[in-house]
């Protein structure tokens, strides 16, 4: 460094400076380095900045700019040790020298850097080096200022310091002077420099002009830093007497500062070029956060001299820098240098002001302030004008901008009453517009407030608007129209003065001003809905009633015929006050009944015959509208004591019957949302009346307010609901509507209707759930919601109601009867090819939910415990709970020994199944299978399970009704199926009723037996077929794996019934399918094992005559097997002699020896074989009646016969050889 010096010039320091004096450098001093806050720089400050170290802080107090440093009286400057306190006096010209050297060799790095990574590192440590010396050497000027002592010399007294010292200001502001020529502007640094200034953090390494272009920074600010400590009005007289021209450091400060601020503003222009509208608070105006330290910096320091120095402001510099690049006129001569090239100055104005007054909500320190800030109105309120004004033909998407930042400005300073009236005088005159922005598509159009509960939302958001630096504050652009951030800046200025003062007073008259019958008249639906959002924000932040009674009175100029949109949007802004009544717990009887009048007119024409069915259409609108509206006053209020029964009038007289299907769900939907909340809002009120004693009136008055409520449900409501309950195709709506009614009578029977009195709940399940004619989709959703409710679950409990034959009931038994027949009907509702249907499925679902309720019932879950029938804690589907319940019913019946019990049994069974026969009539006349095999198992299951029961007088009526109607028919080609699969639960239950029977036990026989003869023939196949034998349903009804009694009984009545119809001999003519009827003989006989001889031997003389009789293959095979499976058995049970029930069937011989000869013996042949004993009890018997037929013929001994009897004889041992030695003697 020493090199670049000649000779002449003066050493830095005197000869006689130690060398140790230097070893202790200063600390880095505060800069512009953006290094370590790139990656959050919108809201954070640098760290090593002026602000973040304290720097403008002390300038602004005027403290030392660095208390700790420059005490040594040495300081190194540029490499070299320099005297601190006379160096900046005595070496003005070489130290500013050396300043500019370091200024060079950085633009030389800058020039000659290269793209070569290896090389990197070299340069950022060199050029970060360089910017150091300079920062430091500007540093010590500032800290050389405020130690310059204040005192002059004595007078008279004369030293070269002195004169240096009072050269030195002239001196340096002419090498300020020099450094603001030598670096020249912003704008002027060359492109590649400029782009440094979004460049990325690549590891902490920086190209040279990165840090060129922070020093520029530096030094621009520390020019102004240095003017401004001054202190004192200071002439260049050097330049003065060279040039002629004044410059002083007032006039260096004016022009540094705003060619400074024209080039910030250029730099901004240069960002707003790649603004969205969209994107417009989101993108901030400054390319790197050093220029946000640099604004924030100039805010403070001109906002500091206004109030010391009463210099212009921080907000009029920029005022007069920007007011003609909006108006398009000429800058002025100290703002020339501004960029003309702005593509649209008025949006860049707007948005510049608004991102710079952001950087205001900082402070000296740093931090945000919550306090007001400086505001700029005027330049604001100039703006407003013109973007309002009409000639301008601005388009939503820049006034949707303007206006978004005329919010930002309101949010930071206090609102301007100028400017709401600005607004509200434009969009007075736009109201029927849409203000949506084309290419936003629908997230342009605003939030569509389809209830009275979204408009109060909307209006609340824009009553509180969302925080200055939130996401849902940047992005407002997209989620709202310029009118709602209009109405957002108008809640602000109302909130301003919440008294009523007169500034609110001039807003809310200005607003009434602009509506007239003529204005109200030409509003469009969107219109009439800005009109609405707006009156609704204003009552949200002033008086209530006063602009409730305003808004009403401007919507009684629209004409009577409006179109329905428009009724629809007055009807929701009037509910909408309704909830804000509500909220400040005010009475809305008067809102309400006006509102309820036009919706009854409305109604009337709805259900007028000779409407037309497009206007029906179309008036269901806000038909529909009002319902949903009412709904959502009735959800929200907590006490239902302010008058909102008069929502609830003739009008839904009118309305109901004319609902189609559709809109019939949505006016049922909204009456269990009324019910619903009345219920629970008498409930909140019972339970809080014994713990607030102190507040006895106001409950009274609520409790009669929910009396009012309920009565107007009643006369307007129910009805309705009564009148539909018979039909075939009901809403799912009707059934929750009608158990709200329920559960209202049991909160409230006084307000029930006279027709319901004096047991208003038992009354209305016996219309909903308990009357047989209602459908079952009805019931099984209706009942659910009363079993599961614990309160009233119990009052059914206790009462009683009326069966369908008049006697009492209890209602847990009504209420199984009702499942009971939605159980028997289920399957009737599918379609007619056997596929679900949505009505189908709905049935089945809640069929399974009602099943599970009542199980639950004591009374049903007392019979299932008692007879070990519990069913598991899983679902249970509806059949097999119905065969438990079946089941446990037959159980217990059989497990009562007290008549009287017995006696009681029986009704409760009768009154469980009702009239039966009604139930299940709509199944036998339809073709559905499911339907027929369900009615068929179900009766099934009752004369299997209740047998004894229904033998009883009180119940056989039953009985023979259900064997006359299900199994006797005259037809049952349809039911095949079902009673092939039923028909052994009848037989078994139809056997043991006509054992028990004491009064109809033979009539009960002869129908038994009927039944068997009639289907034993109608399942039989006409030849031998094991499948269809095996599984005819007669021969399945026998079979047991163990004998009963009860099983051997309905045997015998089979085998009866068998032999009498189906085995008799017509002379010698067999009867027809021998050989099946003989299968299935030895089907029953092979697959139970009975023992009884008496039982066994009831088809034997049967079985004799087809061995005798028939010659074919299959009936001597078929009768074979059963003989010997007799004989078998029959010997086995007779084991201590010869079977008495055979010997006295083989007596047949005296019958047929005459007839068929060799016949007879060989039939007893083969018993023989088996059973020889049998035979040898015959052998007197068979001997005389062969002498007998011997002496009839009179032809003497018969050979042949005697021949036929000895082969017999032979098989029977001694016995038999003795009776042939007999024989031979003849």
């Amino acid at each position: 460094m020493a090199d670049d010096f000649t000779q002449s010039l003066t050493p830095p320091v005197s000869p006689f400076a130690a060398d140790g004096l230097c070893e202790l450098p200063p600390s880095q001093p505060p800069c512009f380095c953006c290094a370590e806050s790139k990656e959050d720089s919108a809201s954070t400050l640098p760290t090593d900045g002026y602000i973040a170290r304290g720097a403008l802080k002390r300038l602004l107090l005027r403290l030392d700019p660095a208390p700790s440093e420059y005490e040594t009286d040495i300081v190194e400057i540029f490499g070299f040790p320099w005297v601190t306190e006379i160096a900046l006096v005595e070496s003005t010209k070489l130290l500013f020298g050396l300043f500019r050297q370091k200024i060079y060799k950085l633009e030389i790095l800058v020039q000659s850097s290269s793209r070569d990574f290896g090389q990197a590192g070299n340069l950022h440590y060199e050029a970060e080096d360089l910017k150091k010396q300079c920062v430091t050497f500007l540093q010590y000027i500032k800290v050389y200022l405020y130690l310059e002592p204040s005192s002059a010399l004595e007078a008279g007294s004369s030293h070269p310091f002195e004169e240096l010292e009072a050269q030195f200001p002239s001196s340096l502001l002419e090498e300020l002077f020099g450094i603001t020529l030598l670096i020249g502007r912003l704008k002027d640094l060359p492109a590649n420099t400029q782009s440094t200034f979004t460049i990325q953090n690549q590891g902490k390494l920086f190209p040279p002009s990165w840090h060129m272009l922070h020093l520029h920074l530096d030094i621009h600010w520390s020019i102004l830093e240095i003017l401004h400590m001054l202190g004192q009005v200071v002439y260049a007289h050097q330049f003065v007497n060279l040039t002629g021209e004044n410059l002083t450091d007032t006039s260096l400060f004016e022009e540094h500062l705003c060619s400074l601020l024209c080039d910030l503003t250029g730099l901004a222009m240069g960002k707003y070029s790649k603004v969205r509208p969209t994107e417009a608070l989101a993108i901030q105006h400054y390319p790197c956060p050093c220029i946000k330290e640099l604004w924030i910096l100039l805010m403070h320091l001109l906002e500091n001299r206004s109030k010391v120095l009463h210099t212009q402001s921080f907000w009029n510099y920029m005022n007069s820098l920007l007011r003609p690049l909006v108006s398009g006129k000429p800058a002025t001569e100290q703002f020339s240098g501004i960029p003309t090239h702005c593509k649209d100055p008025l949006g860049f104005t707007w948005w510049l002001v608004t991102h710079t007054a952001m950087l205001g909500q900082y402070s000296r320190s740093g931090t945000i302030q919550t306090e007001q800030h400086i505001d700029n109105w005027a330049l604001m309120e100039e703006l407003l004008k013109i973007t309002c004004n009409p000639k301008g033909n601005l388009a939503e998407e820049q006034v949707r901008m303007h206006v978004h930042c005329c919010l930002t400005m309101c949010m930071l300073w206090t609102p301007s009453t100028v400017a709401v009236s600005t607004l509200w005088d434009y969009y007075s005159k736009n109201l029927n517009g849409s203000f949506s922005v084309p290419w936003l598509g629908v997230s342009g159009l605003g939030a569509l407030c389809k209830s009275p509960l979204a408009l109060l939302e909307q209006a609340r958001s824009c009553c509180s608007p969302s925080p200055l630096h939130s996401l849902e504050h940047t992005q407002l652009y997209r989620t709202a129209n310029s009118f709602h951030i209009f109405l957002r800046i108008l809640a602000l200025c109302l909130s301003q003065d919440r008294a009523g003062g007169v500034p609110q007073r001039q807003i809310k008259g200005r607003i009434y001003s602009k509506f007239s019958s003529k204005k109200m008249q030409e509003l469009s639906e969107a219109g009439l809905m800005n009109f609405l959002l707006l009156f609704i924000v204003v009552a949200r932040q002033v008086e209530l009633e006063d602009v409730a009674g305003r808004a009403c009175e401007l919507l009684g100029f629209l004409p009577s015929n409006c179109p329905p949109g428009h009724r629809t949007l007055v009807w929701r802004g009037q509910l909408t006050l309704l909830l804000l009544f509500q909220e400040r717990g005010l009475d809305v009887g008067a809102q309400a009944s006006w509102l309820a009048s036009s919706f009854n007119e409305t109604a009337k024409e709805f259900y007028n015959k000779t409407t037309e069915m497009s206007r029906k259409l179309a008036l269901w609108g806000p038909l529909g509208s009002y319902l949903e509206g009412v709904a959502e006053v009735f959800e929200t209020s907590t006490s239902l004591n302010l008058s909102e029964e008069k929502l609830l009038n003739e009008g839904f007289d009118w309305l109901l019957p004319a609902c189609r299907q559709s809109d019939l769900n949505s006016a049922l939907g909204f009456l269990q949302t009324i019910l619903a909340q009345l219920r629970r809002v008498h409930h909140r009120s019972v339970h809080l009346a014994p713990n607030l004693t102190w507040v006895t009136g106001n409950i009274s008055m609520g409790k009669e307010r929910h009396l009012a409520v309920a009565s107007a449900l009643w006369a307007h409501f129910y009805p309705f609901l009564r009148g539909l309950r018979l039909s075939q195709t009901p809403p799912a709506q009707l059934a929750d509507a009608a158990a709200g009614f329920t559960l209202l009578a049991f909160d409230l029977p006084g307000t029930a209707p006279q027709d319901l009195q004096p047991h208003p709940v038992q009354s209305i399940m016996q219309c909903f759930g308990w009357d047989d004619m209602i459908h079952p989709f009805l019931v099984t959703r209706y009942l659910p919601h009363i079993l599961e409710n614990r309160y009233a679950f119990y009052f059914i409990w206790e009462t009683s109601g009326q069966s369908s034959t008049g006697s009492s009931c209890s209602g847990i038994s009504l209420s199984v009867r009702a499942w009971f027949r939605c159980m028997l009907q289920q399957y009737l509702h599918k379609n007619q090819d056997g596929t679900d249907n949505k009505t189908a499925r709905a049935v089945e679902e809640q069929l399974c939910e009602l099943t599970r309720l009542v199980l639950r019932l004591p009374e049903v879950d007392s019979l299932l415990q008692k007879a070990g029938l519990q069913p598991t804690p899983n679902k249970i589907e509806p059949n097999v709970a119905l065969e438990l319940f079946v089941k446990s019913v037959g159980i217990a019946y059989s497990r009562i020994q007290v008549l009287s019990e017995r006696s009681a049994m029986i009704i409760r069974a009768l009154d469980y199944v009702g009239d039966i026969f009604k139930h299940i009539k709509p199944s036998l006349v339809s073709k559905n299978q499911e339907a027929l095999q369900l009615t068929y198992w179900a009766v099934g299951c009752i004369v299997k399970h209740w047998s004894p029961l229904l033998a009883t007088s009180k119940a056989q009526q039953l009985l023979f009704r259900i064997v006359d109607g299900l199994l006797l028919p005259h037809n049952v080609t349809l039911q095949d199926k079902a009673l092939r699969d039923s028909l052994p639960l009848y037989l078994q239950g139809l056997s043991v009723a006509s054992s028990v029977s004491q009064s109809q036990g033979a009539h009960l026989k002869q129908q038994l037996r009927s039944v068997t003869r009639r289907y034993l023939n109608h399942f039989l196949p006409p030849s031998p077929s094991i499948g269809a034998i095996a599984n005819h349903p007669v021969l399945l009804s026998a079979c047991e794996s163990n004998p009963t009694p009860r099983g051997a009984t309905l045997r015998r009545s089979i085998l009866e019934v068998l032999c009498e119809s189906f085995l008799q001999f017509k002379g010698y003519t067999p009867p027809p399918r021998l050989a099946s009827v003989l299968m299935f003989l030895w089907e029953l006989l092979r697959r139970n094992q009975d023992t009884d001889p008496a039982l066994l031997t009831l088809p034997l003389p049967s079985l004799l005559r087809s061995l005798m009789i028939v010659n074919e293959a299959q009936v001597r095979t078929m009768s074979t097997d059963a003989l010997q499976l007799v004989v078998e058995r029959c010997a086995a049970a007779s084991a201590e002699g010869p079977c008495e029930q055979m010997i006295t069937v083989l007596s047949f011989v005296e019958e047929n020896e005459g007839v068929y000869d060799r016949q007879v013996y060989s039939v007893l042949e083969m018993i023989a074989v088996l059973d020889a004993a049998v035979v040898q009890a015959l052998i007197p018997n068979l001997s005389l009646s062969l002498r007998n037929t011997e002496h009839k013929r009179g032809l003497g001994r018969n050979t042949t016969l005697r021949s036929a009897y000895k082969k017999l004889l032979c098989l029977l041992g001694e016995s038999g050889q003795a009776e042939i030695t007999s024989l031979e003697e003849d």
